[in-house]
């Protein structure tokens, strides 16, 4: 019986997927699955012979969204599903799981169909702290702010820049900024067929006053071992993210993957955000991390 085939699916700017994953397709030929790399946006596939398809490294779904879920609903056979796919590119899903017990720091929406002045945006900014401005569909830490709220020109620039989303169409989330980021960092807990598989340590990817453009933002990261308290935040997470799919969505899934960034504040784990797309699951810097996905990437495509 031939190996079944596992299509990993990437982007135009990664043909052969993201350093971090570059030893995948051998891992999975170790487990008897025979794997293909393909652009999500490739015109010559036809994604009805792609066997399991995987969505790894398509890191320009966010400026593509309406196109990449389109082609996601399209595929017969793609893991994560493409309802949680849909759901988990746009980070309003951060209201849905706070209302649901998850602890999340405090958010305020701006919404582009509401009109909103300087005026109105500057009232919408914390009044002492440091905050931050980012889009609420966005990839690899692009399109952020960091600013100081008692700083007159780096409120302005914060309030510039919420606005330059807004005529852009884009919602904007405005976010106090935690301190303990910057001497704790965040700490990413790695989710594999619903198991935690390993955890990553990284630091605050903005420093003070500071924009991020278009492209992806580098990070510094090491392996580091989850306490109990942010285990059993994961945890927590976890079954929510599932009842959540469950009853919302009218499935009863099991993710192959996901990665929760949680970071410390005022003595609790908050989430900072879900990945389920595009997730850098750190697999190079946890050893045996590789082989552990692709074996479970090979029992899913034998189910």
């Amino acid at each position: 019986m031939a190996d079944p085939l596992v299509t990993l699916v990437t982007c135009e700017d990664y043909p052969n997927l993201e350093e971090d994953e570059a030893g995948l397709p051998d891992a999975l030929r170790a487990v008897h699955v025979e794997p293909q790399v393909r652009s999500w946006t490739d015109p010559d596939m036809d994604w009805s012979q792609a066997g399991l398809c995987v969505v790894r490294s398509v890191r320009d779904y966010a400026e593509r969204r309406g196109e990449f879920l389109q082609w996601a609903h399209s595929v017969p056979k793609l893991l994560n599903s493409a309802k949680s796919l849909e759901w988990s590119t746009d980070k309003h899903y951060l209201r849905d799981l706070g209302e649901m017990g998850i602890s999340i720091i405090d958010t305020t929406w701006l919404e582009p169909d509401i009109g909103l002045t300087k005026m109105r945006v500057n009232s919408r900014i914390p009044a002492l702290a440091d905050f931050v401005v980012k889009p609420a569909v966005s990839s690899g830490g692009r399109d952020m702010g960091r600013y100081t709220a008692i700083d007159g020109d780096s409120r302005k620039n914060g309030i510039l820049h919420a606005m330059e989303l807004l005529d852009e169409g884009r919602s904007v989330m405005v976010q106090k900024y935690l301190d303990a980021v910057d001497k704790h960092g965040e700490i990413s807990l790695i989710y594999i067929n619903g198991i935690l598989s390993h955890s990553v340590k990284k630091n605050a990817m903005l420093s003070p006053l500071e924009e991020t453009g278009e492209e992806p933002q580098e990070e510094v990261v090491e392996a580091a071992f989850a306490d109990q308290e942010a285990w059993r935040a994961g945890e927590k997470i976890r079954r929510v993210l599932h009842q959540y799919i469950h009853e919302k969505q009218g499935l009863d899934e099991q993710l192959l993957f996901g990665r929760f960034d949680l970071i410390v504040g005022d003595g609790n784990y908050h989430l900072m955000e879900i990945s389920l797309v595009d997730a850098n699951l750190y697999l190079s810097s946890v050893e045996g991390a590789t082989e552990k996905f692709a074996e479970a990437i090979a029992i899913r495509a034998h189910w």
